[in-house]
């Protein structure tokens, strides 16, 4: 059975295409054959980034490995029980195809709420829940008192994540292993980070998440998105520099891959 990875939150910036495609070309380094679903069936973003990959390899003819992808659709159906059954089905065949062939599936969820989003958290061995080290971005997972800065209870997002764990209890599946992934560390804004790591710890321990770093605020993450290219590239291309920020960023990608613990993964980039 290969390992389903699910990027999700329900809001939009906070890194989880840029997050899914640096764990994407990570994997594949590692030998693994990785699936990949888009579920932002508007934007596109995972896709967009490897397409533009497949134009940058023809365009300076290089061999980079690219995932097998799975292409979802929403159901045309007038009744909102058959197009959710069409949906359902589509999206276990999305599964059973990729699972076929592959070692991992990485999805990428839209930053809302829809159908496709909740089937994946359901099916998710691992959920990789990327924010900007931020109180709004905090605010998805909890509702925090302004004056004592104390948790009052969880949001909307994580009254999801809770749901989706009681379907796979139900199924008989094993536990996800949720990790909250911190995007966007600012060095400058020491206080900001203390006191969202606080309200993070706090609420780790209630609902159960793993907090892991995530990527630092850097330009070259937003640069990427047009060439196709990740960090993990570095070497193969004249297009990315070798500064030390950059090999900085890529030490990220490195310490986010061990942090996630997955079975038979080896960093070797």
């Amino acid at each position: 059975m290969a390992h389903v990875i699910v990027l999700g939150n329900e809001k939009g910036g906070s890194g989880k295409s840029t997050t899914a495609m640096h764990l994407c070309t990570a994997l594949m380094a590692a030998g693994k054959a990785v699936g990949a679903i888009d579920l932002d069936l508007r934007q596109q973003s995972f896709f967009r980034y490897l397409e533009n990959r497949s134009v940058t390899a023809a365009q300076d003819d290089m061999a980079l490995s690219m995932p097998r992808q799975f292409t979802l659709r929403l159901s045309n159906e007038d009744s909102a029980e058959a197009a959710q059954a069409e949906e359902e089905e589509r999206f276990a065949q999305a599964l059973d195809t990729l699972d076929t062939n592959c070692d991992f599936i990485l999805i990428d969820c839209p930053g809302s709420d829809t159908r496709y989003a909740r089937m994946a958290h359901s099916v998710a061995d691992t959920l990789i829940t990327p924010m900007n080290d931020s109180l709004i971005d905090f605010d998805l997972l909890a509702r925090m008192d302004a004056a004592s800065g104390k948790v009052l209870g969880p949001s909307v997002y994580s009254e999801l994540v809770w749901e989706a764990r009681q379907l796979r209890a139900k199924a008989g599946l094993k536990p996800v292993d949720w990790v909250v992934l911190r995007n966007r560390l600012a060095h400058n804004q020491a206080h900001n980070r203390r006191k969202v790591g606080k309200a993070l710890e706090n609420l780790s321990k209630r609902i159960g998440f793993r907090i892991v770093p995530g990527f630092s605020e850097r330009v070259i993450f937003r640069e990427l998105f047009l060439s196709g290219l990740t960090l993990l590239d570095l070497k193969k291309t004249n297009r990315l520099s070798l500064s030390l920020s950059n090999i900085a960023a890529r030490q990220e990608v490195r310490e986010l891959v061990n942090a996630l613990n997955l079975s038979d993964v080896k960093v070797s980039f």
